[in-house]
């Protein structure tokens, strides 16, 4: 199948991109990588009047890392995320998991922006800035804006993003003495599709865990933080049985049922890979 016609433009000033954007007569939508969008236009389920090419636009991709924060530009390639040393040092999670979606070939065309406004409540990404406390800087003609990354995810490819907005930057805070890890169980390895994944953070001060962020992939219409399994997690010693944590994270959870797996399976997987999360950045922690 072939998509609809529609007006393809190239901009190359965030300002031009804004003004197509928003003075379509028809709905207009943004191009990134293209690896979500050109399937979709493909199999006629998007119907743009226009495609904004955005791959020329000065400006919105590259990765700043300062000592209070990560800066990543929403055009800038997985495959970049994956591999810059400077953000593998400062936040070796972000590129762990930008590592986890998809097959190397996708990682070099696909953006962080776009898979995180392409909301795949099952990616790895949106799971991950929600974890991490990211902040998401939004653009239009009418100005600028930033929300949490919990409140940009709504529902299953839905987000808070406005007709006519650009997601242009994720700034992440960085957070002495915590340690990160994201856990996945996948349909076929490290490539496949996701069934669930968990992105766990935590502060921990001899062997007791102090602060716990923690958020889910997999579980529900939208990434999903997992306020009681933080609350269940902190002030545990090592030894002690992870039952109620990984109970409150079940509680939590309303995971669809597919031909991949019933909701009853997901949250058994939910289950698992939190387990795996916390043995492995918790010293000496009992998983029973």
């Amino acid at each position: 199948m072939k998509p609809a016609a529609f007006d393809y433009q190239v901009p190359r000033t965030l300002d031009e991109a804004l003004a197509l954007l928003a003075g379509a007569d028809r709905p207009a939508v943004p191009l990134a990588g293209g690896q979500s969008l050109v399937p979709l236009l493909n199999q006629r389920r998007v119907r743009p009047a226009t495609v904004v090419d955005l791959n020329r636009v000065a400006g919105l991709a590259g990765i700043r890392v300062t000592a209070d924060s990560v800066r990543v530009g929403a055009m800038t390639r997985l495959s970049d995320v994956e591999a810059d040393p400077a953000l593998t040092a400062a936040l070796p999670v972000l590129a762990h998991t930008a590592g986890l979606v998809a097959h190397r070939q996708i990682r070099h065309r696909s953006t962080l922006g776009g898979s995180l406004c392409h909301a795949d409540p099952a990616g790895q990404l949106p799971a991950c800035v929600v974890a991490l406390g990211a902040r998401l800087t939004l653009h239009s003609t009418q100005g600028a804006r930033t929300l949490d990354a919990e409140d940009f995810f709504q529902g299953p490819h839905l987000t808070a993003r406005r007709p006519g907005e650009l997601l242009t930057a994720v700034a992440i805070p960085r957070r002495p003495g915590f340690r990160h890890r994201f856990e996945e169980v996948s349909r076929r390895g490290s490539a496949g599709r996701p069934l669930v994944g968990v992105c766990l953070a935590v502060a921990v001060e001899g062997p007791v865990v102090v602060r716990a962020r923690l958020a889910a992939s997999g579980i529900a219409d939208r990434p999903v933080r997992l306020r009681e399994a933080e609350r269940a997690l902190v002030g545990q010693p090592p030894g002690t049985s992870l039952s109620g944590v990984l109970d409150a994270a079940s509680a939590a959870a309303d995971p669809p049922g597919d031909l991949h797996g019933s909701a009853a399976y997901r949250t058994d997987m939910l289950r698992t890979a939190l387990r795996r999360a916390v043995t492995r950045l918790v010293p000496e922690r009992n998983a029973a």
